[in-house]
C-alpha cells in the first residue's frame, strides 16, 4: 500500500499557525519552571470578556474532549442516561459510560439528519444531559437557533443540554444557532469549545465550558492540579488576539472544503453540506473500499462503523489528491 501523505482522517487544521502564537509559545518556556495562573484564570477572564459572561460561568480545560468526560462525570451518577443523537462523535459513548451513565444513542434519519423530536422522547426520569454536536461530528449538519429552542421546550426542567460546538466557526454565523446567547434565559445550556480546530492548537489541548455558574461550577473541583498549562494558556490567548485572521482562515478552509463536496457531487456522489472543516459519505457496504481506494492515493480518512466515511480537509494539494481517488472509485464502481 502507498505510503500515506496526506493525513486526514483526524479533523486537523491544516493552514499555518495564526498570527503571534509561536512567539506566546517561545515567551511562555521561560517560566515554565514555575507554577504560574495554575488555574487559568486570566484566561478565563479573557474568554468571559469575549463571551460577555462572567469569569464564573467559564471553565478552562484540556481540549473539549476533557472537559466533556469532566462534565459528565460531575452531573451524572450510575443509572443516569445521558441521550445524544448518532452518528456523532464516537467517543461519546465511552465517556458517558466512563461517567458510570448510560448512553442513549437517538439514530437520524435516511439522510443522518438528527432526530430531535427522537431526543425529547428518548429522556425519560434517569435522565440528567442531552448531549449534541453542533456542527455534528461526523455529518456536518448545522443546527439553527429555532431547532435547538424547540429542542429545549420539549425538554424537562432537571435535564442539562451540552452543546458541543468545537467546529462553529467553519459554519454560516447566520445558520448556526448561537448557544452561549440562550445562557442568561435558560441556564440548562452548557456550551463547550476547543482552540484545537478553528484555531490550531490542537497539539496543546485547550478548551473551555461556558453556563451558568451554578452548573459549571461542579466541574471546577474535577481538575486538581493545572487546568491548563503555562504554554497553551499563552497561545490561547495569543490566538484570541490573532480574531481576525483566525476566521479567514476558517473562511479559507470552508471554501476548499465545498471546493471538493462540489468536485465530489460531479462525480455522482451524495454529499450532504457540512459546516465543519470534514465531509460525509455514504457508500454502505463499499464504505471500506472507500477508504482503501483513498489510501492507495495516499490520504488517510475515518471510516465511522457502518454509518459512513469522514473526510477532513486539507490544504489543495491534498484535497486534490481526495478529488482524484473519488474519481478512480467512482469509475470503478460504474464497471460494476
Amino acid at each position: 500500500m502507498r505510503r500515506i501523505v496526506h493525513q486526514l482522517s483526524l479533523n486537523e487544521n491544516h493552514w499555518p499557525m495564526l498570527p503571534g502564537v509561536r512567539e506566546a509559545l517561545s515567551e511562555s518556556l521561560g517560566s515554565v519552571n514555575l507554577t504560574g495562573d495554575a488555574l487559568a484564570a486570566g484566561l478565563e477572564s479573557r474568554l468571559a470578556d469575549e463571551l460577555g459572561v462572567t469569569a464564573g460561568q467559564v471553565v478552562a480545560g484540556a481540549g473539549s474532549g476533557a472537559l466533556l468526560q469532566q462534565f459528565l462525570s460531575a452531573h451524572c451518577a450510575p443509572g443516569d442516561t445521558v441521550v445524544h443523537t448518532w452518528p456523532s462523535f464516537d467517543l461519546y459513548p465511552l465517556l458517558i459510560r466512563n461517567a458510570g451513565a448510560e448512553p442513549v444513542a437517538v439514530p437520524g434519519d435516511a439522510g443522518d439528519r438528527q432526530d430531535l423530536d427522537g431526543v425529547a422522547a428518548a429522556v425519560s426520569t434517569r435522565t440528567r444531559v442531552v448531549l449534541l454536536c453542533n456542527p455534528n461530528n461526523p455529518t456536518g449538519e448545522v443546527l439553527g437557533t429555532g431547532r435547538l429552542a424547540e429542542l429545549l421546550d420539549a425538554l424537562p426542567a432537571n435535564v442539562l443540554v451540552l452543546v458541543d460546538e468545537a467546529y462553529r466557526e467553519f459554519a454560516e454565523p447566520d445558520e448556526i444557532a448561537d448557544a452561549v446567547s440562550l445562557i442568561p434565559d435558560d441556564p440548562r445550556v452548557v456550551v463547550v469549545r476547543t482552540f484545537s480546530k478553528s484555531h490550531g492548537l490542537i497539539g496543546l489541548r485547550v478548551g473551555y465550558l461556558v453556563g451558568a455558574e451554578k452548573v459549571v461550577g461542579p466541574v471546577r473541583p474535577t481538575t486538581p492540579f493545572h487546568r491548563v498549562p503555562t504554554p497553551a494558556q499563552a497561545a490561547a490567548i495569543a490566538a484570541l488576539d490573532a480574531e481576525d485572521r483566525m476566521r479567514e482562515q476558517c473562511r479559507e478552509l470552508a471554501a476548499e472544503r465545498d471546493r471538493v463536496r462540489d468536485g465530489l457531487i460531479d462525480l455522482g456522489l451524495d454529499v450532504p453540506p457540512s459546516g465543519g472543516n470534514y465531509l460525509w459519505l455514504r457508500f454502505g457496504a463499499r464504505n471500506q473500499d472507500f477508504v482503501t481506494r483513498l489510501a492507495g492515493h495516499g490520504v488517510a480518512v475515518r471510516v465511522v462503523g457502518d454509518a459512513g466515511v469522514r473526510v477532513s480537509t486539507g490544504l489543495p494539494d491534498a484535497n486534490d489528491a481526495v478529488l482524484a481517488a473519488a474519481c478512480a472509485f467512482a469509475a470503478e464502481g460504474a464497471t460494476r
